[in-house]
Order: structure tokens, then sequence, then C-alpha cells
């Protein structure tokens, strides 16, 4: 029978340490604390006096003081695995938790989860080969030395490198370890955690080097385990839910966040604000719950990804413009047809094709299927497209000998837009106005990834908004191009309104415009 022993690496509110421990415990699990050094002896001994009476729970022999990035988090797990091993002989498990984790799942769904398959769960990724470091040192952490908090003291830690670089002091790594890195938050085998205790004890030669390197609590158990056990024995991966924003810090998680939790593929999640009481009160009655299923939809970091994005297009990062590597030619005319529904814009194009005669391609910068000619290898990806963007629709123009070409461009590819606007050939752009009902934004979400078949429908309810106003600022910054060449086709508008902004757009008699506009199946659904 599976049980787990958690280690619950904590530093601050001893009442949510105390709840913690006790719902974690009230299920049949045990608790290992070490409350760090640096925290108020009085605060440690509340929790002490709280859960002394509780035979599922140990403390570890040493508080250590800890600082961020430095061996003593390392040093105080090592305590706590200990603690672990010692006090509870029929623990199967060791889950890393901090006091900031809450569970998104049952105990009981827990522990299946845990019973299907026999392995570790923990990040482990080649240290050198891998792209885990997204920002800062790499190697640096590793081969020198490091006895400074970079946080803390950051002048000595950078000095005292650059000293040792100018030095030629850069230290060799352990022969016989191939560095691993990956999230501290691991969940291992009783077997796992005793053979690493062993090697611990047995060489001190590599705990010497781990001390000194900086954020070891990334390397130290990754690089262990992965030497100790079978790699087929091995999931590289965390079972806490995590986020970073794009300044490296970690999410946190309110209130409102609950259905998004549970509807991820993890067991617990991490950080949990201090202020979310209601989060916090939900996810501890539902670990104690039994026969509880749940929905998994797993698109939680790329809505986060999505939503927090809109809000610094055009701000905080500039916008990106390919290359202009040739002019389309004076005379010539590109006709832009701008539409988030593309199956619309497909629809009209085929439509001016056969009607007109004019060449028109479908979404060639954002479809890679789009029907093409062979030019010589430019069309073969959307990557070489858009680098080089005005050559490739000069070859359109030259492939098809015409003065005249129809594009269709999802609407929020704004920059190839504003890029085409500035070359010395005519654009003229037509918006295709089109309604959206909540279920086209379900299904728009599902096709670009923000949402899955079982993501919940409360989720998908607070996304929706965000969605809906995307579209219309997406056509709002069109509008704010004020191009003299910017016409519109509505789905509620006549189709002789549609058709004079067709017949103006495209330059054909009003008899060719009455006609295409006039497609009854052109904003179907």
């Amino acid at each position: 029978m599976t049980q787990i022993a958690f280690i619950l690496l904590c530093h601050k509110d001893p009442d949510g340490v105390i709840a913690q421990t006790l719902r974690l415990t009230a299920a049949g699990d045990c608790v290992a604390i070490h409350f760090d050094g640096r925290a108020a002896t009085a605060d440690f001994n509340r929790i002490r006096a709280a859960l002394a009476g509780n035979r599922q729970v140990t403390f570890t022999r040493r508080r250590i003081r800890c600082g961020w990035g430095e061996w003593s988090l390392v040093a105080a797990t090592l305590e706590g695995l200990k603690a672990a091993v010692e006090a509870f002989p029929g623990a199967t498990h060791v889950y890393m938790l901090s006091g900031d984790c809450m569970p998104i799942k049952t105990a009981e769904y827990i522990r299946g989860r845990l019973e299907r398959e026999d392995v570790d769960y923990i990040e482990s990724f080649d240290f050198f080969g891998s792209d885990w470091i997204k920002t800062g040192i790499k190697e640096e952490r590793l081969i020198y030395r490091h006895w400074f908090n970079e946080r803390k003291r950051k002048a000595l830690f950078y000095r005292s490198m650059a000293w040792q670089k100018h030095f030629g002091l850069a230290r060799k790594l352990p022969e016989d370890l191939g560095i691993r890195i990956g999230s501290q938050w691991w969940c291992l085998r009783r077997r796992t955690v005793e053979a690493v205790l062993d090697f611990v004890a047995k060489r001190r030669d590599v705990t010497r080097f781990f001390a000194t390197t900086w954020i070891p609590d990334e390397t130290f158990f990754q690089t262990l385990v992965a030497h100790l056990v079978p790699d087929r024995e091995i999931r590289s991966r965390t079972l806490t839910f995590l986020m970073f924003t794009d300044y490296g810090m970690p999410v946190t998680f309110y209130d409102d966040h609950h259905d998004l939790l549970l509807s991820q593929e993890y067991l617990f999640a991490r950080k949990i604000s201090p202020d979310a009481a209601a989060l916090k009160d939900r996810l501890g009655t539902l670990y104690a719950e039994t026969g509880r299923q749940f929905t998994l939809s797993d698109e939680g970091r790329r809505q986060f990804a999505y939503v927090t994005s809109r809000g610094r297009d055009g701000r905080r990062f500039a916008q990106r413009f390919w290359e202009a590597e040739t002019s389309l030619g004076r005379s010539r005319t590109l006709m832009v047809v701008a539409c988030k529904k593309w199956h619309v814009a497909k629809r009209l194009v085929d439509r001016v094709r056969g009607v007109t005669q004019i060449p028109a391609v479908d979404y060639l910068f954002n479809e890679e299927a789009a029907a093409l000619p062979d030019l010589g290898g430019i069309q073969s990806s959307i990557g070489k497209r858009m680098r080089h963007r005005r050559a490739l629709v000069r070859m359109l123009f030259e492939h098809w000998r015409t003065d005249r070409l129809v594009l269709c461009v999802d609407p929020g590819s704004i920059e190839l837009i504003q890029d085409f606007r500035q070359d010395r050939s005519r654009l003229r752009v037509l918006e295709i106005d089109c309604e959206f009902t909540d279920d086209y934004l379900v299904g728009h979400a599902r096709r670009v990834g923000l949402a899955g078949a079982e993501t919940p429908v409360a989720a998908m309810q607070k996304l929706l908004p965000t969605i809906r106003y995307d579209v219309k600022f997406e056509s709002d910054r069109l509008r704010d191009l004020d191009l003299a060449g910017h016409f519109r086709i509505r789905q509620g508008a006549s189709a002789e309104e549609n058709a004079e902004a067709l017949a103006a757009f495209l330059d054909i008699p009003a008899e060719m415009a009455r006609e295409i506009a006039a497609t009854d199946y052109l904003f179907v659904d």
C-alpha cells in the first residue's frame, strides 16, 4: 500500500503549516517538517506544540538557516529525508513540498497515480545539452566556487567569479557524474531516497563539490538520482504544477484559479497565495474526498502565456520587422483580405478567382499547407516565407504575370500589413467583419491550443471575454493604420452594401462584385 512521507520545507505562516500538516496526515500520510533556522523560534515552538501528539509528524534534528540559491536548501532537504526515513518505516514515497504548496487532487487519486508505475518523478535534463536555464549564468554555476549569495551580496558574488576566471581557477566536475538539472519539486521512491543518503554518506567529495555550486537544489538530487537509478525508472517531470513569468518569478494562484488548477495533469500546485483563504479551504477539503473524478485538459501554461501577453503587445517589446529585401514594384497592386474566420476569407477568395480571374492565395503566412507554386524553396516553410516576405510576393506576381494579387492574412499579423504598406507598390486591405458566437470562439481556442476538449466550462467562460476582446483589438489596430485603401464588408450587411466595397477593393465592375457578394454560403459557419 502506498504511503507518502512529505518533506515540508517552510519558513513562515505557522498557522498555514499546521493546517497543511493536519490535512495531509488526516488522509493517512506522514510529514517531516523543516522550519527555517532564520525564522522566529516562537513560530517554530507553536508548530511543535500544535502537532505534538501526531505520530505521523516528525521534525528535522537541525534547523538550517536557508538562503535562496545556496547549499543550505539541499542541506535542509537532506535533514528532512533522514528524519522521514527514520520516523516512517512504512512510507513508500517521499514527496518534496513547500509551505506554499497545496494538493489539487485527492489523496486517493494521488496514491493511485503513484501505484500505477514503479518510477521516480524528478526533472532530470542534461545540464549542458538542454536549454532548461533560460537566463543568467550556466556553466559558471558549477566550474567556479560560490561563497556569496547573489541576491544579498551581488557585488562580491560577481567579483569572486571574475577573480576565479581571471586566475584560471575553474575546477573539474566529478568525473563519474553526468550533471543534471531540473525542478527541486520531486517525488522519489523510498529505495531511491535510501540510495541517495547512502551515496551522500560515502561520497563526501560530491557533497563538497555541490556545496559551493550556485542553486544546487536544481542539480544535486537531479544528478544523483540519474546516477543511481536506471533511466527506465525515471520520469523526467515534476508532479507539482508551477508556472513562471517571463521575469523568472513564480506565478501565484488565487481563489479564482480553483477550476484551472484541478484541470491540470499534476498532483500539487505552488505557489498558493497566503490570502487565498477560500482556495485553500476548497483544496484542503478536496484532499480527503473519495471517489472524485477529474477532467484533465492541461492547457494552463498556454492560457497564462496568452492572457498575459495581451497587455504587452507593442509596449514591452518593440515590434520586429523582417528585412525588406526588394520592392514589389510601383505598378503592382497588392490586395490583402483580413479575416479572423479563415474559412470565410477562403470562400471569398475562391469566388474572386472564379469570377474575376485575379490570382489569389490563401493564408500563406499563417498556414504551412497553403497552395503555392514551386519558387525554388523560398515557399517551403512559414519561417522562410516570413523572412523573405517581399521577395516571395514579388515572385508570385512574376509567376502569374500579373499586376494584381490577392492574399489572405490573419488580422493578428498586423506586422505583415505594416511592412507591405511601406513598399512602393499600391496596397489595399479588405476587412471582413464577422459575427463571433461563443461556440465559434471556443472552437478557435481549441484550434490554437488555448483549450482542449476536456477544458471545464467555468474555465472556458472566464477565457472567452479575453478572446473576444482580442479579436476586437486586432480589428482596431487594423483601422488605426488609417490606410487610404481600407475597405470593409460585414456579415450582417446586405449583398448590395458589400458589393460596393468589393467593387472598389478589387477595382471590378459592379455586376461582378454583386455576383461575389451574393454567394449564399459565404458566412456560414
